[in-house]
C-alpha cells in the first residue's frame, strides 16, 4: 500500500479519536462510557497501524521522535477512559491531553535527534561524484 494510504489513515483517525476523547471530556456519564470505550480503541488502534505503515515505508526506524510519539499516542489513549472513571479531574486530564497532541504534532515537524536525514544523505562527500559530465 503506499505512503499516502497510511498517511491518511493516520490523520483521519487521529483527528476522529480528538473529537471522541474530547467528547468524552464533555459529558462523562456511565451510559456513555462502553461506545466511547469501543469508538477510541478501534481508533486509537487505527491511529497505531497507520503511524507504523508510515514508519514501515519511509524507512525511518526507531528515532527518538517516533518513541516520543508512541508514548503520546499511548496517554491518548488511555484519557477517554480515565475520564469516566475520574470526572472530577476532567479539566486536569483535557489539559494533559492538549498537551500531548500538541507534542506529538510537534515531534513529527520538528524530528529532534533525528540520526540521518534524507536531505543530507544526498549532499554528503561520500555521495557526490568526483567525475565531470561528458567524461572529462
Amino acid at each position: 500500500m503506499p505512503t499516502t494510504f497510511y498517511s491518511v489513515l493516520h490523520v483521519f483517525s487521529l483527528l476522529l479519536l480528538s473529537g471522541f476523547t474530547f467528547s468524552a471530556f464533555a459529558s462523562p456519564t456511565p451510559e456513555r462510557r462502553r461506545n466511547s470505550a469501543i469508538l477510541t480503541g478501534v481508533l486509537s488502534l487505527l491511529v497505531l497501524v497507520g503511524g507504523f505503515g508510515l514508519l514501515a515505508r519511509t524507512n525511518t526506524g526507531w528515532e527518538v521522535w517516533v518513541l516520543v510519539k508512541l508514548a503520546c499516542w499511548l496517554g491518548i489513549s488511555a484519557m477517554a477512559g480515565m475520564v469516566f472513571k475520574r470526572p472530577a479531574k476532567a479539566p486536569m486530564l483535557r489539559a494533559l491531553t492538549i498537551l500531548l497532541f500538541a507534542i506529538a504534532v510537534t515531534m513529527v515537524y520538528v524530528r529532534p535527534f533525528m540520526s540521518d536525514s534524507p536531505a543530507d544523505a544526498t549532499t554528503t562527500p561520500a555521495n557526490a561524484s568526483s567525475e565531470l559530465p561528458g567524461g572529462n
